[in-house]
């Protein structure tokens, strides 16, 4: 990636309002179209160990934003950042990546095609960093900082309490941008920084009817997509929807045979539609979720 670097400055034409509300407007690199920092834009972020849960939703929230014409603005790390601008760019949508390493590199390696793709179609990679600048820890307080403060609101896909994602979510609620999150689990660490975000007031998206409402309301823009009633998928995947669980604890909470249970979940996993957790529970997958958000599913046998 060599070609469309850009120095801007806080006195140039096409540097981004927004980031003069930090308290020293800083100067960018840029690789790519730098007009894309003067669209309008929401940043979504979540775990880096996204769980399957996690991934879905910032692959829905990416997609809606697209759809309603809005930049969606990333870390570029893996999980749910690399979900969130893979499916912007997958829906025809454009994407900005502030990195925290030289903006003519790729960090992590294995988001090279979200970072080669956003400059290819028309979006940018950002950095505070001089171009050629690698890995150093200190960087990335700072990126999470021009995350916040590049949108007017962050939405949180996922998060522990202690993370980076709280990081930017702490800075963008100093900016005084708008906040959304999605609940998870209660008993799941990787929600529960995500939960504690909507105790404190950050707007709850619950769905996509949630999601465009908030974007409709703070953007003024519409998604002209038709609206899909979901259908049933089953009392296994829909026990599953609402916590991971165990073979053993999914039979008793539906009081079936678990030898039956253990077939049928490996049969979902062959088919893709779970999981299985490190710590033997099983899951629905990133395309299951997305799957019964949009109104698909698998009935049980």
């Amino acid at each position: 990636m060599d070609k469309d670097r850009y120095l801007i400055r806080p006195s140039d034409t096409c540097y981004p309002e927004l980031l003069k509300d930090l308290e020293r407007a800083p100067e960018l690199y840029v690789l790519g179209d730098p007009d894309i920092l003067g669209t309008e834009t929401i940043s979504i972020v979540g775990a880096r160990r996204a769980t399957p849960y996690g991934l879905a939703v910032s692959e829905m929230a990416a997609r809606i934003s697209a759809e309603c014409s809005l930049t969606v603005v990333s870390g570029g790390a893996r999980g749910c950042d690399h979900a969130a601008s893979r499916s912007a760019l997958d829906a025809g949508g454009r994407t900005i990546i502030v990195s925290g390493v030289g903006a003519d590199l790729v960090y992590p390696p294995d988001s090279a095609d979200i970072f080669f793709d956003a400059v290819e179609r028309g979006g940018a990679i950002v950095s505070l960093e001089r171009w050629g600048t690698d890995v150093r820890r200190h960087q990335f307080p700072k990126r999470n900082r021009i995350i916040a403060a590049l949108s007017r609101s962050l939405f949180v896909a996922e998060a522990g309490l202690r993370s980076g994602t709280m990081s930017t979510a702490e800075a963008a609620a100093e900016l005084c941008r708008r906040l959304y999150a999605v609940p998870g689990s209660i008993f799941s660490p990787a929600s529960s920084g995500s939960n504690s975000l909507i105790r404190s007031g950050a707007d709850i998206i619950c769905d996509e009817r949630d999601l465009e409402q908030v974007i409709s309301s703070d953007y003024g823009v519409l998604r002209c997509v038709a609206h899909r009633t979901g259908r049933p998928c089953g009392d296994v995947l829909s026990a599953l929807l609402a916590s991971p669980l165990r073979p053993q604890e999914l039979a008793e909470r539906l009081n079936k045979d678990v030898l039956t249970l253990i077939k049928t979940l490996s049969e979902y996993e062959v088919l893709g539609m779970v999981v299985k957790l490190p710590d033997g529970r099983y899951a629905p997958s990133k395309d299951a979720y997305l799957s019964h958000n949009r109104g698909g599913g698998i009935r049980d046998s």
